[in-house]
């Protein structure tokens, strides 16, 4: 295997796999974030908690390192820039440290979205500050920013761009697929401010 190929691999995927919702609840409120609410390690779920300003420390962090992973393969090895964002988003979503069950994805998808392009991040952010003002549901705001994403990246950029977002979709989908079902039975749950 290309040598520089393995080392995006691995700083990708290890950036990508860092718990920081995990991290910053243990430390701070010394419980674990699994335990609370969907059990997920995501910014949501950490809201959840009651303590916004350790949702938005995750959000930040976990924006940061999808932005990172980004940002250092287009400064060092710019072949592999899509790849290091897939695999920088699977580490977010299957990370080791915790049997491969980690977040939805959503703020890693945000911080690759934003170093490929701000113009498509900020199609991302407003669609789902839109979605989640008129529908109180997280869950269907990260779908449709996502979606919406994907479809301006269609109409505006190449191919390979096109794919890349697609396949990030499809995996935003997969992760969302119980809130899919809870919002079909109009069970899932609104984000309260």
């Amino acid at each position: 295997m290309n040598l520089n190929l393995t080392i995006v691999i691995i700083y990708s995927y290890v950036l990508g796999s860092i718990p920081f919702g995990l991290v910053i609840t243990k430390f701070f409120l010394k419980e674990d974030i699994r335990n609370v609410g969907s059990g997920n390690i995501g910014a949501t779920n950490v809201l959840r908690t009651g303590k916004k300003i350790l949702a938005a420390l995750t959000l930040f962090f976990d924006v940061l390192k999808g932005f990172a992973s980004i940002y250092l393969t287009s400064k060092y090895f710019p072949e592999f820039i899509y790849l290091s964002g897939l695999i920088c988003f699977l580490g977010h979503v299957f990370p080791v440290w915790l049997n491969f069950k980690g977040g939805k994805g959503v703020a890693t998808y945000l911080g690759i979205v934003l170093a490929l392009s701000f113009k498509l991040a900020l199609v991302f952010g407003v669609s789902w500050l839109v979605i989640l003002y008129i529908t109180k549901y997280s869950s269907l705001s990260s779908i449709i920013g996502s979606l919406n994403v994907f479809l301006f990246s269609f109409f505006a950029t190449s191919i390979s761009l096109d794919f890349f977002y697609f396949t990030l979709l499809m995996i935003i989908v997969f992760t969302h697929r119980e809130n899919i079902i809870r919002l079909k039975n109009k069970t899932e749950d609104r984000i309260k401010f």
